[in-house]
């Protein structure tokens, strides 16, 4: 069947779907290192659970990238993807009942700051005991985005956010400090 231009509908889709694709790998390769670091601090700096947990997201994202209407920025959508996803999880988590341990198997060939990695296992302790938007907040801070985009994927006014903002830091503040 060809259309009026000249192109069948056959060609249409093969075209739509090497777009989609092209489109997919730009959005992986741009966003991947935000959303694993999004992930890895939902679950407490664990790399594992925060790769599997950027795996999903981004084969939700393959699986729906023809449903993205654009009326948001495509991180921004990525990141409501990624926050319900770790959710998910967390949920998930708590209904099997795992049992989670802070004792890490030794490496014996990994050199690395000690110091530094207890300050990041303390923050990651500190934001676990945050209710869950103001987690997604200080993460999504923590990367840098744009307020107006913060503002948006919570589902608040920038107004109402910034004054969230500063009150999450004096939380985490008063956290590390203990």
């Amino acid at each position: 069947m060809i259309s009026r231009n000249g192109i069948s509908v056959k060609s249409k889709k093969i075209f739509s779907k090497v777009a989609d694709q092209q489109l997919f790998t730009r959005i992986y390769e741009d966003h991947y290192d935000a959303i694993f670091r999004l992930c890895k601090g939902y679950f407490s700096g664990e790399e594992s659970m925060a790769a599997d947990a950027t795996q999903e997201v981004f084969m939700k994202v393959w699986q729906n990238l023809s449903k993205f209407r654009a009326e948001a920025k495509i991180s921004t959508w990525l990141y409501r993807i990624a926050v319900n996803t770790c959710l998910s999880y967390l949920r998930k988590a708590s209904v099997k009942k795992e049992i989670k341990t802070d004792k890490l198997p030794e490496v014996a060939a990994e050199a690395y700051n000690t110091v530094m990695e207890d300050c990041l296992k303390k923050m990651y302790s500190c934001i676990q005991q945050l209710d869950e938007t103001g987690k997604i907040i200080i993460l999504m801070v923590l990367e840098g985005l744009e307020y107006s985009s913060i503002a948006e994927v919570v589902g608040m006014r920038e107004e109402t956010l910034r004054v969230r903002i500063h009150r999450i830091k004096q939380q985490l503040s008063n956290c590390v400090q203990i």
